[in-house]
């Protein structure tokens, strides 16, 4: 369909003022931007009828070709202005063109499978299910009827239908229509999968219940005096022997070296279902101390400095290990206890440490981006940026006489892209939340162990954690067999799976990786002074490399959460996946947009393979 800019409309010959009237000046660019409305509509509508947008195979070619080329003939030719460039011209038809492309090929996508694992079904009472925010009985289990609310609200993803849900508290359901946004750079939720997440009743959520329970145990140990406790020491022999443990092993082994160290889950693409997972250790991340470099150095901000010290919480804070303050935070009240914070700032060194930092909105990647970026200190006794080189593939490196500039391959592109990964992550993350798979949080699950413990309930929980050494410690401390929580709050009021910050951890980390060289070795790396985390000293040991520390922040920042008791090990290491695959198809988009010889983006993914986009 090609729309001639002569052709006329024979009802405008009495009525359409002059074209060279100030009346016709201001008229024209309305009457084009419509009739250029309705040449995109007809042949979008011509696309559709032929099949091009209907779903079949080849789509994206078959709009590449005479179907696009209609569309961008006749708006081209309907909006062309003798007083402009033929060059600006075309810039203008090229982005229509990309942007067309792009999400035909976005579209192309499939669905992935969505699998869940089962439990809101197979339990009537929906103890397997997040029910938190709703109104519970005296056991923690949720009013039938107000759940039957959600699952409309679940069904029809309509806003008036989750304005209608019963709540029993003030805490608010966390942006489940926020999800269902259309994005319109990179894929849509519903085509990244993640495996389901394990069952309630199996091993695997028993061995994940396990290690979090020995975290809230051991959240005032420093990192570095890890080879001198007694109860590390007990942690490793208990983890080591769970069947169902999806953590790092050395040798087939859990070892002081690999005890909470960060992994990531992929859906193993081998099955078709999407039910299969495959658990990788990323590069780097089993090297050097427990804490990433970027979340120690103090960050340069142009004339300013982000201090690397933070202000931590004292030891000893632990909420809802009183049944009533537990059932309250389950019912959606407020709590009514806070954390008491250390008055001197310090560096990490703890799990708590770690948890608190992963609290609230700490500028990690924006941060690590600065480092990335930033001069060596002139002072080895200093931390300074990390001065590491842009990546091989930056068309700018071998530029005789132009340099890259926020528009594209500088850093403040790059800080650009970063905050928008995030919300991307998020819809993608969250849309797995609400949508599919709406997994028990660790507090739920810890409400579980202890009806069954002390007071006999008949829940249906592995044997791995009712005969749990960590579980009985947990009694001996506090009174109760609930999980001690970092957050008076405990989590935010939506599912566990997939977890909401390890996504972004994911989207951002992969963008910082393929645009920075993953291979420079870091200069003058520090840990915290394991007698005074008031200060660093130098680290020695293995090399450690941007790629790697970059993916121990991206663990340190999703396995964080579970330092607190608010997340699983598969809602972390499934989510750095999922938001890997944001960064990939944002990326792609990205791609297509640029005018300089590029050769595309290269870097290490997650599981230690090499991608170029």
């Amino acid at each position: 369909m090609t729309i001639d800019s002569h052709d006329r409309d024979p009802r405008s010959d009495a009525s359409t003022p002059d074209a060279q009237s100030p009346e016709g000046a201001a008229a024209r660019p309305r009457a084009d931007k419509a009739a250029g409305r309705r040449a995109f509509m007809g042949v979008a509508g011509s696309l559709a009828v032929g099949g091009v947008l209907a779903g079949s195979p080849g789509v994206a070619q078959a709009a590449r070709g005479r179907g696009v080329d209609d569309l961008l003939d006749g708006i081209g030719s309907l909006r062309r202005d003798p007083r402009v460039s033929p060059l600006d011209h075309e810039l203008r038809l090229r982005a229509l063109r990309v942007r067309v492309e792009a999400a035909v090929d976005q579209f192309e996508e499939p669905i992935a499978p969505h699998p869940d694992n089962g439990d809101e079904e197979r339990y009537p009472n929906k103890i397997g299910t997040d029910t938190r925010g709703l109104p519970h009985d005296a056991r923690g289990e949720v009013d039938r009827a107000a759940y039957r609310v959600a699952s409309r609200a679940h069904a029809s993803r309509e806003w008036d239908d989750f304005e209608a849900i019963p709540l029993g508290g003030t805490r608010k359901l966390v942006s489940p229509i926020g999800t269902l946004a259309v994005s319109l750079i990179g894929t849509t939720p519903a085509q990244i999968g993640v495996p389901p997440a394990p069952a309630l009743a199996s091993a695997e959520k028993a061995a994940e219940a396990v290690e979090v329970y020995w975290k809230a145990l051991l959240r005032d140990v420093p990192f570095e005096s890890y080879a001198d406790s007694s109860d590390v020491a007990d942690a490793i022999e208990e983890i080591d022997r769970l069947s169902g443990y999806t953590g790092p092993r050395a040798g087939g082994r859990v070892t002081l070296e690999t005890l909470f160290r960060g992994s990531v889950t992929y859906a193993d693409p081998r099955d078709r279902s999407g039910r299969t997972a495959k658990h990788v250790v990323p590069p780097g991340v089993l090297d050097g101390p427990y804490i990433s470099q970027f979340l120690l150095r103090d960050i340069p901000y142009g004339p300013q400095v982000l201090q690397g010290a933070f202000r931590t919480a004292l030891p000893g804070n632990d909420f809802q290990t009183d049944y009533n303050e537990w059932l309250a935070v389950q019912n959606g009240l407020s709590p009514t206890r806070s954390i008491a914070y250390d008055p001197v700032r310090r560096y990490l060194s703890t799990g708590r440490d770690l948890a608190e930092y992963v609290h609230g909105g700490a500028a990690s990647f924006w941060g690590a981006a600065l480092l990335l970026g930033a001069a060596r200190s002139a002072n080895p006794g200093v931390p300074g940026g990390i001065a590491a080189p842009l990546s091989p593939t930056n068309p700018y490196l071998t530029s005789e006489t132009q340099a890259s500039a926020a528009a594209t391959f500088s850093l403040a592109y790059l800080q650009g892209l970063l905050p928008f990964g995030t919300s991307r992550a998020i819809r993608a993350a969250y849309w797995q939340k609400w949508f599919v798979h709406r997994s028990l949080r660790p507090e739920a699950y810890g409400g579980l162990v202890h009806n069954r413990l002390a007071n006999g309930r008949d829940y249906p929980l592995h044997d791995d954690i009712l005969g749990s050494l960590a579980v009985e410690l947990t009694f001996d401390t506090f009174g109760s067999y609930l999980l001690p929580q970092a957050f008076p709050e405990g989590a935010p009021l939506h599912g566990s799976y997939p977890g909401g910050a390890a996504a972004i951890a994911g989207v951002n980390v992969t963008l910082l990786k393929a645009f920075f060289d993953e291979d420079h070795v870091i200069q003058d790396p520090f840990v915290p002074d394991p007698a005074d985390p008031t200060r660093l000293v130098p680290y020695s040991g293995p090399p450690l490399t941007v790629g790697g520390e970059l993916n121990k922040l991206a663990t340190n920042a999703a396995f964080g959460r579970n330092w607190a008791g608010i997340h699983w090990r598969t809602d972390a290491a499934a989510s750095l996946a999922l938001g890997e695959a944001v960064a990939i198809s944002l990326l792609r988009d990205e791609r297509r947009t640029f005018r300089e010889p590029f050769d595309g983006f290269t870097f290490t993914r997650f599981d230690g393979t090499r991608i170029t986009i």
